[in-house]
């Protein structure tokens, strides 16, 4: 399974990075996010944080390792529990110029759904991708686009 999504924002990456990698408040910042539990934290990155999201009205949780460059900057998670076990996910802010950000959100599941052997790559593909990933990374990218957008005319 491979997703992309993308959005462009009109503000600085590091402004927009400033947003998205403390996953701990996005309980506050994102509707959509139920909670973030940070269960360890070497101060690099958050070596293993359990989220939880609504698709809709449908609960999700996973466990991720969260690692976090903010000199590129970039975040990476790889999902180390939940039935995305080894899902890999990247955040890439690209600056335009003119003060606008590229943020792609790519997610990458090579061996299917954890804990389904047979069908978890048709599965993960047909339904998991399209359904829940690109749908919870969409509303994710809009909201921190409205957020960074509002601080930037806040400023003006």
């Amino acid at each position: 399974m491979h997703t992309k999504n993308e959005i462009f924002i009109r503000a600085e990456a590091a402004e927009v990075y400033g947003l998205a990698a403390p996953v701990e408040r996005w309980p506050e910042i994102l509707p959509h996010y139920r909670w973030v539990r940070v269960l360890e934290d070497d101060g690099e990155g958050r070596r293993l944080v359990e989220m939880a999201a609504l698709r809709n009205f449908i609960p999700v949780r996973w466990r991720a390792e969260q690692l976090l460059f903010p000199n590129v900057p970039r975040i990476v998670f790889r999902h180390v529990g939940g039935v995305t076990k080894g899902m890999e996910v990247e955040w890439v802010f690209a600056s335009q110029g003119d003060g606008v950000v590229r943020v792609s959100i790519l997610h990458d599941l090579e061996r299917g759904l954890a804990g389904w052997p047979l069908v978890g790559g048709v599965v993960a593909d047909g339904v998991v991708g399209p359904f829940f990933v690109s749908n919870i990374a969409g509303k994710t990218l809009g909201q921190i686009k409205e957020l960074a957008e509002a601080g930037v005319r806040r400023r003006r």
